[in-house]
Formats: C-alpha cells, sequence, structure tokens
C-alpha cells in the first residue's frame, strides 16, 4: 500500500508537465483502492478554459473511468489547496478525501479562506489532509511565478 508522499510525487510529476506547458504547475491524482485511476495538470491557459484545473480534470476523468459521477471511494491528491470550483466539484462528487500539498492563502477553499469540502452544511463532507510535501509543491509554484515576473519585467523594459 503506497501512502500519502508517494501519490503526492505523481500529483508533482503532473505539475511538472503543466509548467512545461507554460501553466500554472497544479497536478492531480485520483486513487481508488490504491490504483491511481486518473491523473491531470492544469490545462486553463492551452484550452482557454477556466474549468481546465488539474482537480477538475482529474474528477472528470476519474468518473468516466469508473463509470459513474459518485467517487466514494476514490482520494484526491492534489499540489495546490482546491480553489471554489474544485472543492465544489469535490463534494459534488462525493470524494471522501482530499490530500494537498501546498496551501492557497488567496483561493484556497480547503482550509485557508474557508473550507467548503468540510463544510457540514452540505450532505456531503470530504476529510482534508494538508501539507504533504508542501515545501516541494510550494516550490514549484513560486519558482514559476518568480520566473514569470522576470519574464514580464524583462519585456516591459
Amino acid at each position: 500500500m503506497a501512502n500519502d508522499e508517494y501519490y503526492m510525487k505523481l500529483a508533482i510529476a503532473e505539475a511538472k508537465k503543466a509548467q512545461r506547458l507554460g501553466e500554472v504547475p497544479i497536478g492531480a491524482i485520483i486513487v481508488k483502492n490504491d490504483e491511481v485511476i486518473a491523473r491531470a495538470h492544469n490545462l486553463r491557459e492551452t484550452a482557454q478554459q477556466p474549468t481546465a484545473h488539474a482537480e477538475h480534470i482529474a474528477i472528470e476523468r476519474a468518473a468516466k473511468e469508473v463509470g459513474s459521477w459518485r467517487l466514494e471511494e476514490c482520494t484526491l491528491y492534489v499540489t495546490l489547496e482546491p480553489c471554489v470550483m474544485c472543492a465544489g466539484a469535490i463534494v459534488m462528487s462525493r470524494i471522501p478525501r482530499v490530500v494537498f500539498g501546498a496551501m492557497d492563502s488567496k483561493g484556497g477553499c480547503s482550509g485557508s479562506l474557508m473550507n467548503l469540502v468540510e463544510e457540514p452544511r452540505f450532505n456531503h463532507r470530504a476529510t482534508v489532509v494538508s501539507g504533504i510535501l508542501e515545501k516541494d509543491c510550494g516550490d514549484l509554484l513560486r519558482q514559476f511565478f518568480r520566473e514569470l515576473r522576470a519574464r514580464k519585467s524583462k519585456s516591459n523594459t
């Protein structure tokens, strides 16, 4: 049985795929019965789709793989805390467990700004585990945005 760090490393590998495309480096993995059933990375810029977040794509792929929108026996691993849209997709797809790396103080809805996935007023809630390989996940994002700012600064001179 693999552990959370093992699966987070797979999510980080997905995030690096996004980075190579010039996307914000966020990756997601969905595991069921100790088997990866879906993997995805951010594709918002590539697809020009506001919903093309790693989690959202992975959830769609997992639902197709299991043949149901109910992902009740799955765990979602994602490198950055899910946003409001992805938190909603987690709740609506009935994912019972979410594991993420870096906190998102500006847009996180799984513990930072608010916690929609554990909101007791919803009919479904997910258990959240945060901080798995947090430094690795955070460093990847910090490096990406540092390089992006440097490119923008250079192009403005």
